[in-house]
């Protein structure tokens, strides 16, 4: 399955994809895809759906985080091999991990608003992990298990607070809009995560072209790894990960300006497309 939420900001409704890429209201069904309906395990019941029997969503509907109430938000660094080499730094011998907080959730097309100042934004194409259910200390072997599905995300960050300004790289990652997710929640039996194609483009122009193969440790690991010191709740999104190409690894580096069209694709998790913009005074 494919789902998705649809409408205004803070009044999204539940949605599904038809076998033709159509867009279906789910709302007469289920309320939302949240968090807390994650939980109680209700994407079973939607497997007896026909989506084509399910109202038509309107083309120009907005398509927001296509899970609601998310409770923690996770990350990964250095993750691809590549982006370890741009970086000029070792393989890490476990996963780099840090938070990025929850209130940087967006839609995948909304506008991503750069903070006052900002000279050095930057893009992150990456896929994430959307968490199904309760999830603790679990084994490599059943972590699938527990995932609810994966949707694309662009873990945009601020280079100059993620780095010059002490501390942790949450700084540099949580401001408002920093956390694009969507537009669909894919269930784990629909993809093979481990060969999901990746390209981001700025301005039409090319910057990040590769494939989760070329992750270091892979969506089951995460899983198992991240469990085995916190516990993860239903729909809590844990991003894997960005590819090299990042802005801040070019000489000199790039970074982004209001004006800036970002275009993210993630094969079957499909497209994002950003306006950047900045900080209104």
């Amino acid at each position: 399955m494919k789902l998705f939420r649809h409408g205004p900001s803070g009044l999204e409704s539940a949605g599904m994809l038809d076998r033709e890429g159509g867009m279906r209201d789910l709302s007469g069904v289920v309320e939302d895809i949240s968090a807390e309906w994650l939980g109680t395990g209700g994407l079973a019941a939607l497997r007896a759906i026909d989506p084509f029997k399910l109202p038509v969503v309107a083309k120009n509907s907005r398509i927001g985080c296509p899970v609601a109430g998310v409770r923690q938000l996770i990350a990964v660094g250095l993750n691809y091999r590549a982006h370890a080499a741009e970086a000029g730094l070792p393989i890490p011998t476990e996963p780099i991990i840090f938070h990025k907080a929850i209130t940087c959730l967006s839609g995948p097309n909304d506008d991503v608003v750069l903070p006052a100042n900002s000279t050095a934004g930057d893009w992150e194409i990456e896929v994430a992990i959307v968490i199904g259910q309760v999830t603790r200390n679990v084994s490599v072997n059943v972590a699938m298990a527990h995932v609810a599905g994966f949707s694309l995300a662009n873990d945009v960050s601020e280079r100059d607070w993620q780095l010059k300004r002490s501390g942790q790289w949450g700084k540099g990652k949580s401001f408002d809009t920093f956390g694009p997710l969507g537009p669909w929640l894919v269930t784990p039996d629909e993809i093979e995560a481990g060969n999901i194609p990746l390209t981001l483009s700025v301005n039409g122009q090319l910057k990040q072209s590769s494939n989760t193969r070329d992750m270091i440790f892979d969506t089951t690991f995460l899983v198992s790894y991240i469990s085995s010191f916190q516990t993860l709740l239903p729909g809590d999104v844990i991003m894997t990960g960005t590819p090299q190409g990042v802005g801040l690894g070019m000489k000199p580096p790039q970074y982004l300006r209001p004006g800036d069209q970002m275009a993210l694709d993630g094969g079957p998790l499909g497209r994002q497309t950003q306006r950047v913009a900045a900080t209104q005074s």
